[in-house]
């Protein structure tokens, strides 16, 4: 009950920065439409919506990394954060209370991309709910990167941290807008080496029926949110350690 109610103070606090929601929410929705109507001016195949839509999903969800992490690097900056400190949650709890909020915010986006992916041309399926499952691990992904960031650096040092540095690098290595085998060497290297492509990946392998290349896939995007998630519990730990000295 005590999670639970941290993470509905946490819902206000999301709902009272509209800019910055609505900005994460829109961006994604714009680069879609744009990209498709590029696509429909050009006599190749470039931006194809059935490949196109999952890699905007996971670039949108990008974002809910800079949610997550000026929330806690806000509570940190301030005294709320010391004041609950005093209670008996435990770090866990807290980041549990930051994640839950993120989690309906991330679906809901996944959502409207899909749906919007439809109005541009993409055929509903069934297969389009298996991506938008799909999405949930790198959703709780990001969400895990934003708590360790929010818990490692303060409220003006995040909106670079997650909102420039982490969007761009899960866009350009992540496979979105161009094959990186196109490119090849190292760069395809680290692309493949960190989870942003393989999240693409299974999202697409999920929207074209290929279950079983979708899980391969996702276990990398599992793999990197545990660890990530289990850092940022760290790291929370000992700021809490510290302040209660």
């Amino acid at each position: 009950m005590k999670t639970l109610s941290f993470s509905v103070r946490n819902v206000k606090e999301i709902l009272r920065d509209p800019l910055n929601l609505g900005f994460g929410l829109g961006f994604p929705l714009i680069l879609l439409f744009l990209l498709s109507m590029i696509q429909r001016n050009i006599p190749v195949e470039m931006f194809a919506i059935e490949s196109l839509v999952p890699g905007v999903a996971v670039f949108g969800l990008s974002f809910i990394s800079l949610f997550s992490a000026l929330t806690i690097a806000k509570d940190r900056s301030g005294s709320f954060i010391l004041r609950l400190f005093t209670s008996p949650m435990r770090a866990v709890d807290f980041l549990v209370g930051y994640t839950l909020p993120m989690l309906p915010l991330a679906l809901g986006q996944t959502c409207v991309c899909y749906l919007a992916a439809c109005c541009l041309g993409l055929r509903p399926t069934v297969h389009m709910l298996a991506a938008i499952a799909a999405a949930l691990p790198t959703a709780v992904l990001f969400i895990a990167i934003g708590l360790l960031c929010g818990a490692c650096f303060n409220d003006k040092q995040v909106g670079g941290v997650c909102g420039a540095l982490l969007t761009n690098v899960s866009a350009w290595l992540s496979g979105t807008w161009f094959d990186i085998a196109l490119v090849g060497g190292v760069f395809q290297a680290i692309a493949e080496c960190l989870p942003f492509f393989h999240a693409v990946q299974a999202g697409r392998y999920a929207l074209a029926g290929n279950y079983a290349g979708m899980w391969p896939e996702l276990l990398w995007v599992g793999g990197y949110a545990v660890v990530c998630f289990a850092a940022a519990v760290f790291v929370f730990m000992r700021k809490m350690y510290a302040d209660r000295l």
